[in-house]
């Protein structure tokens, strides 16, 4: 019988802050330190800790789809990665490999390109082997091909980005795997770097860690107007907020500004949004800026599964405006048309040279 642990809790960590209702912690993972800490850190948020009798997860969700999903997004499952899941892929065009602290994400975004990916209900899971990670990665040193043999990015030396399946930060509170991570990074006597992008603004954990400028925060952005469909994360002026704190920090930092939207008056709203930029991050004499800008796109899985998750949206994912693509893998996905992405290019380009002329577009997609 599953054991439950339950606390009022007394923690206010600044910013916005996910408070699983529930976290599942399998036997295996109460095996690790870290997932232990990982029970502790949810007790003191306020969670209801379920100490699970072995390592299947026992959701006990209603039948109920609206209902199943508000509960499944509150639920925080406590796992152990296995070895399939500890050998790093590639994930060009932003990092040689791809790191997972956890799968699964807190935020309700309306245009999650990954709803089709992951299987079963959209819980997180959080990983309580976390030295076991992070010791694997040395033997990838060197070997990645988008900034390690990249003339133009090989500054940057060897890079794993933290943020593919999950944001690191937005589950930083529950689980402190990513203060974790970013120590290790800094401790680490290697030409490497920890990237994560994130749409949530509690970084007051991170600012005092011995990063030694071997971690890049990247702030994920739109323009406000479009915050409905980014439900359960920061404002964008918070997160911009927390950008200039990391880089004060001396954290290197960034922007993924995605996925761009080609509805009604873009010009205008990204417009702003990149003087909003401007503005937050005046002063700072080096910021080391990157930019990232990825357009909106998504596969007949992941349309199916947000509209299901999201009924009525005012995301247009029809097909007019759009194109066929195959992947490397074969399979479909949706983009804007030749025309669109001229425009949309030729827009973010010209505006980024004249109002962050200090910035680095690292790449288009």
């Amino acid at each position: 019988m599953a054991t439950r642990i339950e606390t009022d809790g007394d923690a206010e960590p600044a910013g916005k802050v996910w408070r699983p209702k529930r976290v599942l912690i399998t036997r295996s993972a109460r095996e690790f330190g870290h997932g232990r800490a990982i029970a502790a850190r949810a007790l003191a948020l306020g969670s209801v800790v379920v100490e699970l009798p072995g390592d299947r997860l026992a959701l006990d969700l209603p039948d109920d789809p609206r209902r199943a999903y508000a509960e499944a997004k509150a639920t925080l499952a406590v796992v152990v990665a296995p070895p399939s899941k500890r050998k790093l892929q590639p994930i060009a065009p932003s990092a040689d490999w791809r790191v997972d602290l956890a799968e699964g994400c807190p935020a309700h975004c309306g245009y999650c390109y990954l709803a089709g990916s992951l299987k079963g209900p959209p819980i997180v899971r959080a990983y309580a082997n976390l030295d076991e990670i992070m010791g694997g990665l040395p033997e990838y040193l060197g070997r990645g091909q988008v900034t390690s043999r990249s003339v133009r990015r090989m500054d940057e030396g060897t890079t794993f980005e933290a943020s593919c399946y999950t944001d690191p930060l937005g589950i930083e509170p529950a689980t402190g795997s990513l203060s974790a991570l970013i120590s290790a990074f800094g401790a680490w006597e290697a030409d490497a770097q920890l990237r994560f992008t994130t749409k949530y603004d509690a970084v007051g954990p991170l600012l005092d860690l011995e990063h030694r400028g071997r971690t890049r925060m990247r702030a994920s952005v739109n323009p406000a107007g479009y915050a409905r469909f980014e439900g359960g994360t920061s404002a964008v002026a918070a997160r911009l907020v927390a950008l200039r704190r990391m880089a004060e920090a001396g954290y290197r930092i960034g922007l993924t500004i995605a996925p761009i939207i080609a509805a009604d008056g873009w010009e205008r709203a990204y417009g702003e949004l990149i003087a909003d930029v401007a503005d937050a991050l005046a002063g700072l004499p080096d910021p080391d800026l990157t930019l990232e800008l990825i357009t909106h796109r998504y596969t007949p899985g992941s349309k199916a599964v947000l509209e299901t998750w999201y009924p009525g949206s005012a995301l247009d994912m029809g097909p007019d405006g759009r194109a066929e693509k195959r992947t490397k893998f074969g399979s479909v996905k949706f983009v804007y048309d030749a025309g669109t992405m001229r425009a949309l290019r030729g827009f973010f380009e010209t505006t980024i040279a004249r109002v962050l002329p200090q910035a680095r577009i690292l790449y288009w997609t």
